[in-house]
């Protein structure tokens, strides 16, 4: 009975003892907030190297008329991800001239074809109808599939009306290492990631929510939506 007694006590306590920690993993976690700040961040410096980039002008042009924008600061080609690539990127959509907070979103394919053979690290997608914004704001939306899309041509000297008339729902825009890069983004996946939002605004907010209806904001994001005005010509 004594050693009965003894092994129940062990047991409450232990459960005592494991509760807190139960009770940390299901809570928001800072260093997931903190590393998804450095997402964002990264997002700015690259829109910063579209806007900069003189290859990259048609696609400034395109970002004014742009509904919704999918940062990707990088995606990497790698065994990591089976047989394809990936990456963390963020939705943004357009609020008047600015643009609203951004939902985190990762985006994951079987195989990404480039028309050239080089390896791409930074994606901007330019969401160019609202039937794309709609799509992309489901839990996961599949390019090519869901809204169609083209890669933006690139290249010094290439107007505004080449891309004008592809009418495609999303334009795609790629560089790496200062070069430009065409690429295809047909069979992509992209997921919305709830509860890295969730950490990173310290609240649960659907991205339509953090999108549209301002239910959530991080001072973070500044920055970003800030290079985003400013990359646009108008």
């Amino acid at each position: 009975m004594i050693a009965r007694r003894s092994l129940l006590q062990s047991l409450a306590l232990g459960g005592l003892a494991l509760a807190p920690a139960g009770a940390l993993l299901l809570r928001p976690q800072p260093a997931f907030a903190a590393n998804d700040q450095e997402l964002v961040d990264k997002a700015r410096v690259s829109v910063g190297h579209f806007t900069t980039d003189s290859n990259y002008t048609d696609m400034r042009r395109q970002l004014s008329r742009a509904k919704g924008v999918f940062v990707l600061p990088q995606l990497i080609k790698g065994s990591f991800i089976i047989g394809g690539e990936g990456g963390s990127g963020l939705l943004l959509a357009r609020h008047g001239t600015g643009w609203s907070q951004p939902s985190i979103y990762t985006l994951a394919a079987g195989s990404i074809g480039l028309q050239i053979g080089c390896e791409v690290s930074e994606v901007m997608l330019l969401l160019m109808s609202d039937r794309a914004v709609e799509a992309i704001l489901r839990n996961e939306f599949k390019l090519g599939a869901d809204a169609s899309v083209a890669a933006g041509p690139v290249g010094i000297g290439i107007e505004a009306s080449t891309t004008s008339n592809l009418g495609a729902d999303i334009l795609s825009y790629s560089r790496t290492k200062g070069l430009a890069v065409g690429v295809s983004l047909e069979g992509a996946v992209i997921t919305a990631r709830h509860s890295r939002n969730e950490a990173y605004y310290g609240r649960s907010a659907h991205p339509r929510d953090i999108l549209y209806n301002n239910a959530v904001s991080n001072g973070g994001t500044d920055g970003l939506r800030n290079a985003l005005s400013s990359a646009e010509l108008r």
